[in-house]
């Protein structure tokens, strides 16, 4: 690429709106064909226009969460500490909180850079969701590749997501090689809500990315537990996150006022595998649980 990658990144035509929902195959091949000189861009963005104070690193964690998880990577035997700070608020879904709420600034201050930066980004579900909306996975099209911002998630899956909903979802052992993410910015005067559906992963990680202060109303997320015919409603505070299988049918309902920012985050097997219901767990050890998978992405993208 040359050196004026993020000029011809910002002047490249990009689809219509009416394009992307409508799946057109001309969309695929602008991702496909741009790929190499968006993420030549996003290296240049990053080099010479992101702010060079905001460092995404450990520091964004909760506390308590950070210091459990780095103790049960130094001795694995050390893990229930990590999965008491979970708490399990419906059938299934267990809640704690994730990132430092007064931390959490520094997250979205890059996150805003991101979106003023005028490189094409691939919306979530190939719509525009809103400006906010973003792959983040090196497997989906258009997606964030700035280096730092690549670092620091890759580093939430392996360090962080992956043991967690090992603890937590026993039977995903074996079907969470692989990695998925992507971000939405839910606004009253756009896309408002997602109807009721289950996800193409064996788990399912939702972290609120709203400041302290910055409230909203509506946008909760609704559960439904097939087996009691329970239905319950879950609200996020700064930080919080939502962890859960993915075949747990659940929908977000309209946002009223106000802006809610997430990050959605997946973890399946090599082509998309996940566990069939009532699987025996397979029995790991919390050393093997405190491992990364060498597996490397077998470049399947969901959507």
């Amino acid at each position: 690429m040359t050196s004026n990658s993020l000029s011809t990144a910002r002047a490249v035509e990009r689809p219509t709106r009416e394009e992307m929902l409508q799946r057109a195959p001309s969309v695929q091949q602008f991702w496909l064909q741009n790929r190499a000189l968006f993420s030549d861009a996003w290296k240049q963005w990053e080099a010479s226009e992101s702010d060079g104070q905001i460092t995404l690193d450990s520091s964004l964690y909760d506390t308590k969460l950070r210091s459990a998880v780095e103790l049960a990577w130094e001795d694995p035997n050390k893990e229930s500490g990590v999965k008491d700070l979970w708490k399990e608020v419906f059938p299934g879904v267990f809640e704690a909180q994730f990132f430092d709420p007064e931390r959490l600034a520094v997250l979205r201050t890059y996150l805003n850079s991101v979106a003023e930066a005028q490189i094409p980004l691939k919306p979530p579900y190939g719509i525009s969701l809103n400006r906010g909306g973003a792959m983040l996975d090196s497997r989906s099209e258009g997606y964030l590749a700035a280096p730092n911002f690549q670092t620091f998630y890759q580093s939430l899956m392996d360090a962080y997501m992956r043991p967690i909903a090992r603890l937590l979802f026993p039977d995903i052992n074996g079907y969470d090689s692989q990695t998925f993410g992507f971000s939405i910015q839910w606004q009253p005067d756009k896309d408002t809500s997602l109807r009721a559906h289950t996800d193409a992963s064996s788990v399912t990680l939702n972290i609120n990315l709203n400041l302290p202060g910055e409230d909203f109303s509506g946008s909760g997320v609704r559960f439904f537990d097939r087996a009691t015919q329970q239905v319950g409603e879950l609200t996020f505070a700064p930080g919080t996150a939502l962890i859960h299988h993915g075949s747990v049918a659940h929908e977000s309902m309209p946002i009223t006022k106000g802006e809610r920012s997430n990050f959605v985050l997946w973890l399946y097997g090599e082509a998309g595998q996940v566990p069939m219901p009532g699987i025996e767990p397979r029995s790991i050890s919390a050393q093997q649980r405190w491992t990364v998978p060498t597996a490397e992405s077998d470049g399947f993208a969901p959507f």
